[in-house]
């Protein structure tokens, strides 16, 4: 089985790959895939240049580059077949289209109000997140683009298989997954 994980910004898709993880399940991310990338090239690793790069790769390779980069990876990895995989930081509806080619293939939208991501990403003092309301929804209105190479967040959510609210407690997460994901 894979499951795909998807979601606004700081809605919580790193919490749901975590409990999977405890689950057995083995992560992949189709940002680590950037983040190779920034590597190679000697760019900073910023919101702004994942971003920048995801899309050029998007537009150089196809908007199912990196989907292919993940599914080429599970391939390698896959010495047990009933081996369970989560794939998260999905953004483009490429990426979910190539996926949706593999078996068992189970897209999850995770969501929470605005302010209460917000201060999620605040009290998560990560390097490189926003510091401003304002700002965090301007980075966020940036994910919501109309070109096929770039990130379409809004259009992957109306793909999703499955949306999990996640404006409560971690136990309340994962409540909901188990109840909605049937993984125990």
């Amino acid at each position: 089985m894979i499951i795909g994980v998807t979601g606004s910004y700081a809605s919580g898709k790193d919490s749901v790959a975590e409990y999977l993880i405890k689950k057995g399940f083995q992560h992949f991310s189709l940002s680590d895939e950037i983040r190779k990338e920034l590597k190679k090239r000697k760019i900073k690793e910023t919101r702004q240049n994942l971003i920048k790069l995801g899309n050029e790769l998007r537009k150089k390779h196809g908007n199912e580059i990196l989907a292919k980069r993940i599914i080429e990876l599970i391939s390698k990895n896959n010495k047990n077949l009933n081996k369970n995989y989560i794939v998260s930081s999905i953004r483009n509806i490429g990426e979910v289209n190539e996926l949706k080619k593999t078996c068992s293939f189970i897209l999850v939208w995770v969501d929470a109000l605005p302010k209460i991501r917000y201060n999620r990403l605040i009290n998560r003092q990560r390097t490189g997140d926003l510091q401003t309301f304002e700002e965090f929804i301007k980075s966020e209105n940036l994910e919501k683009s109309e070109d096929p190479n770039k990130q379409q967040l809004h259009k992957v959510k109306e793909m999703a298989d499955i949306i999990i609210d996640n404006s409560g407690t971690l136990e309340e997460l994962y409540d909901e997954l188990d109840k909605k994901l049937g993984v125990k």
